[in-house]
């Protein structure tokens, strides 16, 4: 399918999926060239005129209990409140005297030593207890406005120990089920309030366009209408009505157009029309506002050239003013400092373009100095830092911030049997069966007898952290340990528990196809998350050829283990637990089955449940998994807008139990060629 094709299919739906009928440019439905860039002065229908439906009640009042604050407070005061610390690099002490308004916990940050390390296996006394002091000493500041603490919770509260992992995004894809995708998030939202904390930098609603990108595992799908139709299902279950003690503060990220970077590269350059750009990465950002979230992360990425950060039009007049947008905006991680003529401390362009509220993990105080001088110089104006104040006591006001009691004294803080719950367990092995995705069952092969010789192998059958992947108990997952996730079970410990006859051996060296009789062989990526997990010509992940897509090329040593017991003359089942479609060519050709696992996290379990019989024989679980991304036939074909494009298996492919193998054990098998390094540069 071409480019354009797909835009007019996204324009449709649009049109049909949101009744915004009145509201989608008849233009965008036409041809247009990605580099002819135009600029929506906010009145045309490029974007849609939306009506926030906030999660609890609004109206007159409070509003005007806003004015009032607002009105009485110092600048020192509101740019305190503007400011995001992370926690390793401020005290309760400093929290009271600057007024600061959020702090942060990014990925592999937990409670520990000031400006130290942490401790990754924190308790949960020790989360609720330091939000309970950074809460309190808020109160004892000037402006006496509560504070908010903001985690990376992605797939489950995956900072914290014991916390249950749930499937990434691109799993959740893969199955579908809205009414799973809202429980999880409720899931997540109460194993936060556990910890004390009050708001989720979740979900991430990218619409991901080209798979060499290291986040494409925190995408739902490449396909527009997926990813919104899942957005609203994890915005209402992270916030419900913000009313509740097991709701928090929900963020859609990252705005906008993060996966839609040129060759995938992480904190690149998405080089796309403006109409392109709301039909494509627009709507999960329509469904997250009708769905009242309550905060909106702007991207780490450039729209043609210049950074979000600085996108006054993207940021004001298009997600404020035309999408009605009411609620806080937020930056990333030190983003403001890859803004042209910008530092990590000052940036006035980021200000007045309309972020709210700066994350600023460690040099925050300079950040407040710079903010509150280019406010008295005239670089900034007063009304530009209302806005955001007002912003962020909105939401404050609707979290019902200002009349909770101390996260200590919350009703579900520090209820350790809350956080990796046997019920949330199940529902993560529940998400698992429903993610996989059979895409070859050569002879019938699978589902497999429960009293089967079954030899496991393969160097993700066996491995918490291989499962789990990057934005779990750390930013990276590389440096985990089966330790460091205690909740759940591995996939090989999941099929020991049903195939009794089952037997472990993880390269494969003592197959012997006298008694094994079958076997299942699970491999996949390493963890990785955002840049270091791009598949660059720079080898970011630190393999030689890195560039390529291909399975067999970049894992020789797990390919070889496939080979090695097909080659003995046994049924191979292979399970590939990865963050993205691979090209698996070679793989495939040697598998009578092969199932993609993605990254199932705590419950490994699930993958049994789906590959094995019940013990009357039956089918205990079907696949009904489908493709969240198209599966590429190349090594090299990652971009899905390329107008060469040709995947292996469509968009929405997956198999069920019975259905005839769409490809068989012939598969042409490219190698990477020095082309590949050539689109790799391109643009």
């Amino acid at each position: 399918m071409r480019v354009n094709d797909r835009a007019k299919i996204a324009c449709r739906w649009l049109v049909g999926g949101l009744g915004m009928t009145a509201v989608i440019l008849l233009g965008a439905c036409n041809d247009s060239d990605d580099t002819d860039v135009t600029i929506d002065d906010g009145q045309s229908s490029i974007w849609p005129a939306l009506k926030a439906e906030p999660p609890s009640p609004d109206g007159v009042n409070m509003e005007s209990r806003i004015a009032d604050m607002v009105d009485s407070m110092t600048l020192e005061e509101k740019v305190g409140q503007m400011t995001q610390p992370q926690i390793d690099a401020i005290t309760p002490a400093q929290v009271k005297q600057y007024n600061i308004g959020t702090v942060l916990s990014g990925g592999g940050t937990w409670p520990g030593s000031y400006n130290g390390d942490g401790d990754k296996h924190a308790p949960v006394s020790a989360w609720v207890n330091l939000a309970n002091e950074l809460f309190n000493a808020s109160l004892e500041s000037s402006s006496g406005i509560p504070l908010i603490w903001g985690i990376d919770a992605v797939h489950g509260n995956n900072n914290v120990y014991g916390a249950t992992i749930f499937p990434h995004h691109i799993a959740l894809g893969a199955t579908r089920d809205e009414d799973l995708v809202k429980s999880i998030a409720q899931a997540t939202a109460e194993e936060v309030a556990v910890t004390g904390l009050d708001w989720a930098f979740a979900p991430t609603v990218a619409v991901v366009r080209n798979i060499r990108w290291g986040r494409t595992y925190e995408s739902y799908s490449q396909n527009p209408e997926l990813v919104a139709k899942l957005t609203d299902d994890a915005v209402e279950g992270l916030q419900g009505t913000l009313t509740k003690d097991d709701t928090v503060i929900a963020t859609a990220k990252h705005y906008i157009g993060d996966g839609g970077t040129t060759n995938g590269n992480d904190q690149g350059n998405t080089q796309i029309s403006e109409e392109r750009l709301a039909e494509i990465h627009g709507p999960p950002y329509f469904s997250a506002i009708k769905a009242g979230v309550q905060a909106v992360m702007v991207s780490f990425n450039s729209w043609n050239g210049q950074k979000m950060s600085a996108q006054k039009h993207l940021i004001t007049d298009v997600l404020k003013n035309k999408l009605g947008f009411d609620g806080l905006v937020v930056s990333d991680y030190n983003a403001i400092g890859q803004v042209e003529g910008c530092t990590n401390s000052s940036c006035a362009k980021a200000v007045n373009a309309g972020i709210d509220v700066f994350m600023v993990p460690y040099e925050w105080q300079d950040f407040i100095a710079s903010t509150v001088q280019q406010v008295k110089d005239g670089v900034i104006p007063m009304s530009r830092i209302n806005d955001a104040v007002s912003r962020i006591l909105r939401v404050k006001i609707r979290a019902g911030v200002f009349d909770a009691a101390p996260p200590a004294q919350r009703p579900l803080a520090g209820k350790t049997d809350l956080l990796g719950s046997k019920e949330h367990l199940a529902l993560a092995r529940k998400a698992v069966r429903e993610s996989l995705v059979l895409l070859k069952n050569r002879n019938n092969v699978l589902p497999l007898d429960s009293e089967a010789q079954v030899l496991v192998a393969g160097k993700s059958s066996d491995s918490m952290k291989r499962q789990a992947g990057g934005w779990t108990s750390s930013w990276q997952g590389t440096d985990n340990t089966d330790e460091d996730l205690p909740v759940g079970h591995t996939i090989w410990e999941g099929i020991q528990a049903q195939a009794p006859n089952a037997r472990l051996d993880t390269d494969g060296s003592s197959v012997d196809a006298s008694t094994d009789k079958v076997a299942i062989v699970v491999v996949g990526e390493p963890p990785y998350a955002e840049f270091m997990g791009d598949i660059a010509a720079d080898s970011r992940i630190g393999k030689a050829g890195a560039d390529t897509l291909s399975f067999a090329e970049s894992y020789p040593e797990q390919f070889a283990v496939v080979k090695r017991i097909h080659d003995a003359g046994i049924p191979v089942v292979t399970v590939l637990v990865s963050g993205r479609p691979l090209y698996t060519n070679a793989l495939l050709n040697l598998s009578d089955a092969f199932v993609a696992a993605w990254l199932p996290g705590s419950a490994g379990a699930g993958v049994a449940d789906v590959l094995f019989r019940d013990d009357t024989g039956e089918i205990a679980y079907d696949f009904t998994g489908k493709l969240p991304f198209s599966w590429p036939n190349g090594p090299c074909m990652a971009d899905i807008d390329a107008e060469d494009y040709d995947p292996l298996f469509e968009f929405g492919y997956g198999l069920r139990y019975g259905q005839a193998s769409a490809v068989g054990n012939n598969l042409p098998v490219t190698k990477r060629e020095k082309a590949c390094k050539t689109v790799m540069q391109a643009g």
